[in-house]
């Protein structure tokens, strides 16, 4: 009988990955709130010369709608990759790097991203550092061999 030395607890360099996920999407959860207030300037930037104001304001809560649909659906999608980047599958750490690698782009394409966005994507790229530090690395490298 063999006994199983794989390491079935993540270091704490996972660990810090994992909540510095979980506080980013929590940060982009706060950012996409900000949409809802910013009704007045979304629909500065939609108004037509031939939009009444029932379809101007139909516009903007489906725009609104929309992109809180996705920033939620994007969430939704990070959490379940940080649980699983946290039981070891180098998959999403694999996922949750161009994640990352998309958001920190998106600030620079953008203007006007708000302080919480940038806080956001920060914690993001340490945790996604943290993911690949060396324990992280034996403690992916350990649980792929123990599937």
């Amino acid at each position: 009988m063999t006994t199983d030395t794989t390491r079935l607890t993540p270091p704490g360099t996972i660990i810090v990955a994992f909540f510095g996920f979980l506080v980013s999407t929590v940060a982009a959860l706060v950012t996409a709130g900000f949409l809802l207030g910013a009704r007045d300037e979304l629909a500065a930037v939609l108004r037509k010369p031939n939009l009444t104001q029932q379809e101007l304001d139909r516009a903007v809560t489906l725009a609104q709608g929309f992109a809180i649909g996705v920033v939620l659906l994007v969430g939704l999608v990070y959490l379940w990759l940080s649980f699983k980047l946290k039981a070891g599958r180098n998959w999403a750490r694999v996922m949750l790097t161009v994640f990352t690698l998309l958001q920190v782009a998106s600030l620079f394409a953008t203007e006007g991203d708000t302080t919480t966005g940038y806080a956001g994507c920060a914690i993001a790229v340490l945790a996604l550092v943290a993911s690949y530090l060396p324990p992280s690395n034996v403690y992916i490298a350990e649980r792929k061999h123990a599937s």
